[in-house]
């Protein structure tokens, strides 16, 4: 027998145990919220570039006018009430979760500059100390160009922050998170 060390297990090799399999918890917009809705495919894979099954998404978004349903937001009086922003999804067998939401609007950034639209991504999984943490922004859009956020990361590595449209799917977007390797998605320290 020939013992092979095996990866890191930081927070268990159970983790998979206790994610959430209530698909309802990935759709962030009710049937009747403003806005274009989207379906959201995000999928996320290890240095080798084999699906990650047992990681946990969570997504934080504003609504299409931009606001938060949060208190901290001045303007969350006024958000949509049948906008949640909060989603939260296992990965399954190929490392993919699917989100249904909206479109998200502009953001006004610390500065009070408006930020290009945006979808807050955290990672949970197997590991992981820690929380990764990334936004989604969506290629093609012209206020991408002037988002001071996505201009901090290094522009060769932008487009690991961009969702593309499926070009067979009509509403549907792709994003994969790369946990490592060249095409590493971009993360955040928070």
């Amino acid at each position: 027998m020939d013992p092979a060390p095996s990866g890191s297990q930081t927070i268990g090799p159970f983790f998979h145990f206790a994610l959430t399999t209530d698909e309802a918890l990935g759709c962030l917009a009710g049937p009747d919220a403003k806005g274009e809705r989207i379906h959201l495919r995000c999928r996320v894979l290890d240095g080798d570039g084999a699906p990650v099954s047992d990681a946990m998404i969570e997504l934080w978004q504003a609504d299409s006018d931009g606001r938060y349903n949060h208190p901290e937001d001045p303007r969350q009086k006024s958000h949509d009430p049948a906008f949640r922003g909060f989603g939260r999804l296992a990965t399954n067998d190929e490392g993919v979760s699917v989100f249904e939401t909206i479109k998200p609007g502009r953001v006004a950034g610390l500065d009070g500059a408006l930020q290009a639209p945006h979808i807050n991504l955290s990672l949970f999984a197997r590991g992981l100390l820690n929380r990764l943490v990334t936004r989604i922004y969506f290629a093609g859009d012209p206020a991408n160009q002037e988002d001071t956020v996505l201009s901090l990361a290094p522009e060769d590595r932008r487009d690991t922050l961009l969702a593309h449209p499926d070009p067979q799917h009509t509403g549907v977007w792709r994003f994969e998170v790369h946990l490592c390797s060249e095409h590493e998605t971009v993360f955040f320290d928070v």
